[in-house]
């Protein structure tokens, strides 16, 4: 991944040194157990221990000869461990040490990108709780519904990164498997009880058959968690976007003193947090496919899966990771225009509660469907002019007008019906499922949010 959605942690897991370190640990626990069973002598498991180090650039310069990696790997630790080095690496294959490696670095960004969501869950809460109760209109297909509140749409989103962190924590486990069962997966070169040692030194589980490697379709479930998650970023970020054009302005993206949005045009001001997020969850759900695809392989092993892995491990998980950093910090300085989603929820005359008055008129002795069409009727009046007269609400005024609703409605019960109130209802109960335990204080769950 390009430094630009790198951040340093996560990058450093994919580095070469790391990689190497953790080979290097599992290769010195195998020792330790080989020793404690008899099968080497227990100085060189010490002297592995002591003396066990390697040098990145002699690996790579090992490996333009030799056309092997873990080869190459071995070569620099004999360099620095000695003559006890032959006793290195005893009945292993390549993919003992390369899966059982990998999986470690999926366990290691898996933590980082939960502490990411746990700061997307935050920033999502506290600005839920904030807007809790301001009243913004609903959409479907992008048009005009009912009202809902912006801390509804917030907590929405709230619960669908819960849910990835539940998946995250399962995908973690998932990869974090062991396989120390030489060539082929027999054990027939190295005992059962190395595999168990280093599995329980490093926090793994042992990989039940692992045939040489460890199956892949762990690993796609791992990265098709990573996918969703991308997902559920990219839905939060196409909320910002829709609510910062410019006829709607609902909610915008925080700008900067100094910063610009245009080369040419100097009053813009653009979702290009959102709009980076929407593109670096293309690249999440990219690797989803590939690994897919990992999952068949050839008998017992081939290394078809190795350069796609190489490829989109580090890829996948670098850009998630900056991508969560990113859309917490979008959530948390997002600037909300509490007088814009009013505005926009008058647009339309008092359209949106249209439903209210159809079941009204069916609770009244109306048909649903005479009900639907007396509605219908005078909602498509307003379209074409939704001003208000004198205050009153286009609809509310055709409504009033017309005979077949006004014998079974009196003005002043369908002026009751306009009452945006009535849809917040059940937002306390809503929250109180999303949001476990909190209070039903309304003043105290701001002041906490402050």
């Amino acid at each position: 991944m390009i430094p630009r959605y790198s951040r340093p942690a996560m990058a450093s897991i994919w580095e070469a040194q790391n990689r190497f370190h953790i080979w290097l640990e599992i290769e010195t626990l195998a020792a330790e157990a080989m020793a404690s069973l008899g099968t080497i002598p227990p100085e060189a498991a010490a002297a592995i221990r002591e003396r066990g180090n390697f040098d990145p650039a002699r690996i790579e310069e090992i490996e333009q000869e030799v056309k092997h990696d873990v080869i190459a790997f071995l070569t620099s630790v004999t360099e620095h461990v000695g003559e006890e080095a032959r006793f290195l690496h005893q009945g292993m294959t390549s993919s003992d040490v390369l899966d059982t490696g990998f999986g470690i670095q999926l366990m290691q960004a898996a933590d980082l990108l939960l502490q990411g969501i746990d700061k997307v869950m935050e920033a999502l809460r506290r600005r839920a709780l904030e807007y809790k109760y301001v009243p913004t209109i609903g959409r479907s297909h992008g048009i005009h519904a009912e009202p809902t509140t912006f801390g509804l749409k917030l907590a929405g989103h709230y619960a669908a990164f819960a849910r990835a962190r539940t998946r995250l924590l399962a995908a973690r486990a998932e990869v974090a498997v062991c396989a120390i069962s030489g060539p082929v997966g027999t054990f027939a070169s190295v005992d059962p009880r190395v595999e168990a040692h280093v599995a329980s030194a490093l926090g793994l589980a042992v990989e039940p058959v692992s045939t040489q490697v460890i199956p892949r379709d762990r690993h796609a479930l791992y990265f098709a968690v990573l996918g969703v998650v991308a997902g559920s970023l990219e839905n939060l970020a196409t909320e910002v976007r829709h609510l910062q054009r410019s006829e709607v302005r609902e909610a915008e993206e925080y700008f900067s003193p100094g910063q610009k949005g245009s080369s040419s045009m100097p009053h813009k001001r653009n979702p290009v947090l959102s709009e980076n997020l929407t593109g670096l969850a293309r690249i999440v759900r990219a690797a989803v496919n590939p690994a897919m695809e990992n999952i068949t392989l050839w008998h017992e092993r081939d290394i078809s899966h190795s350069s796609v892995e190489r490829v989109f491990g580090p890829d996948a998980t670098i850009a998630l990771d900056f991508a969560l950093d990113r859309a917490a910090g979008l959530i948390a300085d997002m600037v909300i225009y509490p007088d814009a989603m009013q505005k926009n929820l008058d647009l339309y005359g008092g359209l949106v509660y249209s439903q209210r008055v159809l079941l009204a008129l069916t609770q009244a002795g109306m048909s649903r469907e005479d009900a639907y069409r007396a509605v219908q009727r005078n909602a498509m009046k307003v379209w074409d002019d939704p001003a208000a007269v004198e205050g009153e609400p286009a609809f509310l005024r055709h409504l009033k007008a017309d005979p077949a609703i006004a014998t079974l409605l009196n003005p002043y019960a369908l002026a009751e019906l306009f009452d945006p109130a009535w849809y917040m209802r059940h937002v306390d109960l809503v929250f109180d499922r999303v949001f476990v335990g909190v209070e039903h204080d309304k003043d105290a769950r701001l002041s906490s949010a402050c």
